[in-house]
């Protein structure tokens, strides 16, 4: 009985992205029924039987060892993030999951003088899932009101697959949404009985096509920095230095600050969008 599907998909996943080719190894004789490597294959390059390798992608109950673990993302070119979320799924406790989410994160005095001393960028605090924890006026004006919301839909995932707005504030929308969704998946090996997680993942799975494409292709990253471009229907093209800072003592808090050069183009539109959320 497979016990930890989210293993075995997400290593199904990760050996379809690499062929033999690109591993330095002679194909296996035969038709190929998969794009990438076959489990066999798999199990040559990471130095473990077919037979183990496949009692662990089904899922089996295996102490597994730190050595194999780091075989497998040798062997599959995972990067650390991958890597830290292959750890984290072959570590998983086995028998029955507890459906309980997370404590709820609670936003430190400080932290609120932070946003408003930042009053002259969009800033977001992020947390659980992708909820939105806290924002300023100029992000508010920049994307939505997320603090308009009721509280338990305040999420950015929500509103980049839900909100039509999303797909033309953001230019590169693809770019936004691919990296949200591999969030959300390195989110999930963290806490992967929270029920509401499992909600959210259902609704955007219901209503959103790319969602479901992005979600079954198990990819997991994490950018602290990317460069974003976003048009305002009314001040018109933005481009951001987007910076993530994340909390040692809480690494599913981060604060995500949208920067501009301060004599750039876009500083002068944002400065534009900032008096226009004052009027």
């Amino acid at each position: 009985m497979e016990q930890n599907a989210e293993l075995r998909d997400f290593l199904r996943s990760r050996r379809a992205r690499i062929t033999p080719e690109q591993a330095g190894i002679r194909p296996h004789p035969g038709p190929r029924r998969v794009p990438g490597l076959r489990r066999e294959e798999l199990a040559l390059l990471a130095g473990v039987s077919t037979d183990y390798y496949a009692r662990l992608e089904q899922g089996r109950d295996l102490n597994v060892s730190d050595g194999i673990l780091d075989a497998l993302a040798g062997a599959l070119r995972l990067v650390d993030t991958e890597r830290a979320h292959l750890y984290r799924l072959a570590r998983r406790p086995t028998g029955r999951p507890r459906r309980s989410a997370p404590a709820a994160q609670r936003i430190r005095p400080g932290l609120t003088n932070l946003l408003a001393g930042l009053d002259h960028l969009p800033v977001f605090v992020i947390g659980h899932r992708m909820d939105v924890l806290a924002s300023n006026h100029l992000a508010h004006a920049l994307l939505t009101d997320f603090e308009a919301q009721p509280a338990r839909t305040r999420n950015f995932a929500r509103y980049i697959f839900l909100d039509p707005t999303a797909r033309e504030r953001f230019t590169e929308w693809d770019d936004m949404a691919a990296d949200t969704v591999a969030n959300l998946r390195r989110y999930s090996g963290r806490f992967p009985h929270d029920p509401r997680l499992a909600e959210l993942v259902g609704e955007l799975s219901v209503q959103d096509a790319d969602f479901r494409t992005w979600w079954a292709a198990y990819d997991v990253h994490y950018d602290t920095y990317r460069v974003k471009h976003a048009r305002h229907p009314v001040v018109g093209d933005l481009v951001f230095d987007c910076e993530t800072l994340i909390f040692p003592d809480d690494p599913d808090l981060m604060i995500n600050i949208f920067a501009v050069g301060p004599a750039s183009e876009s500083a002068a539109r944002l400065r534009a969008l900032a008096r226009l959320g004052a009027e």
